[in-house]
C-alpha cells in the first residue's frame, strides 16, 4: 500500500510561483513512477509531469518549460515547482504513484493522494 500527502497549494496571482510537495510512504516498487495531476472544475484529470526510478522525466505541453517535477528519495518526497502562474493553471493538484508511468496519459495510475488547490487569478 501507498500513502500520499500533497501540501503547498495557495492562492497567488498570475505570474507567481508555487512549489507543491507530496509526502510519500508504502512499498517503494509501487512508487517506482510519481507523478503531478489536476483537475479543473467541470474537466476532466489531466497529468501535468511525471519523473520515473531513473530520473525521466515527461511534462504535458501546458505547463513545460513553466513547471519542473523533481523528487528527494532520501525524504520519499516528490515536488513540483510551479513557475510564471496562469488562471488557466487553477486546479486541484493531485500527487500519484505506479509501478510505471504507462498509464500517466490516461491518469490511469494507482495511487492517489487526496489533492491540494492551487487558485490562480
Amino acid at each position: 500500500h501507498v500513502q500520499l500527502v500533497e501540501s503547498g497549494g495557495g492562492s497567488v496571482q498570475a505570474g507567481g510561483s508555487l512549489r507543491l510537495s507530496c509526502a510519500a510512504s508504502g512499498y517503494t516498487y509501487n512508487r517506482n513512477c510519481m507523478a503531478w495531476f489536476r483537475q479543473a472544475p467541470g474537466k476532466g484529470r489531466e497529468g501535468v509531469a511525471f519523473i520515473d526510478r531513473g530520473g525521466a522525466t515527461n511534462y504535458a505541453w501546458s505547463v513545460k518549460d513553466r513547471f519542473t517535477i523533481s523528487k528527494d528519495n532520501a525524504n520519499n518526497a516528490l515536488y513540483l515547482q510551479m513557475n510564471s502562474l496562469k488562471p488557466e493553471d487553477t486546479a486541484m493538484y493531485y500527487c500519484a504513484a505506479d509501478r510505471t508511468c504507462a498509464k500517466w496519459y490516461s491518469a490511469g495510475f494507482v495511487y492517489w493522494g487526496r489533492g491540494t488547490q492551487v487558485t490562480v487569478s
